[in-house]
């Protein structure tokens, strides 16, 4: 289970769920939403594969490989994309591919940082967050602000459990 406290002080709980095919074997997963324990909604039916995806894009990144490396930080330093783009978007949608139910989406932002200096002119430092917005089936949304090491270990300990639901790895 995954967790991330928000900047209104509430809790987001993630907890991956099998997906299971008409003789009951689990194939993939989706992601139940809690907000302080209570549930929030379930979004992203069969999403293992992309949390899986981007783990591993965020370790590059973090490594310095590819553009990355560009930032001196490696709290900066995400998956390339686009500047300022969406990392995953996660919704819930029923069988006639109606959308609702609750969302869960990550998007990267750079912010520019005001660095007084005390004995030279100050400057403007860029700094990179990943923002995750997770809204409920009521319209009501949180937001946490990540650096890429809490955005790691927030979608390693996804990774994790979705593979102790699904029996491995594969």
């Amino acid at each position: 289970m995954g967790g991330l406290r928000c900047v209104d002080g509430s809790f987001l709980t993630v907890t991956p769920v099998a997906c299971t095919d008409s003789v009951g074997m689990p194939y993939e997963i989706t992601l139940e939403l809690a907000r302080d324990g209570t549930p929030y909604g379930t979004v992203g039916e069969r999403c293992g594969w992309l949390l899986r995806r981007l783990a591993h894009g965020v370790d590059e990144a973090r490594a310095g490989r590819g553009q990355a490396a560009r930032w001196p930080d490696p709290d900066d330093r995400f998956p390339e994309e686009e500047p300022d783009s969406e990392l995953f978007a996660f919704r819930y949608r029923t069988r006639s591919a109606l959308v609702g139910g609750g969302e869960l989406r990550c998007c990267l932002r750079t912010i520019p940082l005001w660095v007084p200096g005390r004995d030279r002119p100050g400057r403007w430092r860029l700094t990179r967050r990943a923002f995750v917005e997770a809204w409920g089936a009521e319209g009501v949304g949180m937001r946490a602000v990540l650096t890429s090491a809490e955005l790691a270990r927030f979608v390693h300990a996804l990774v994790d459990e979705a593979d102790g639901c699904l029996g491995g790895p594969e």
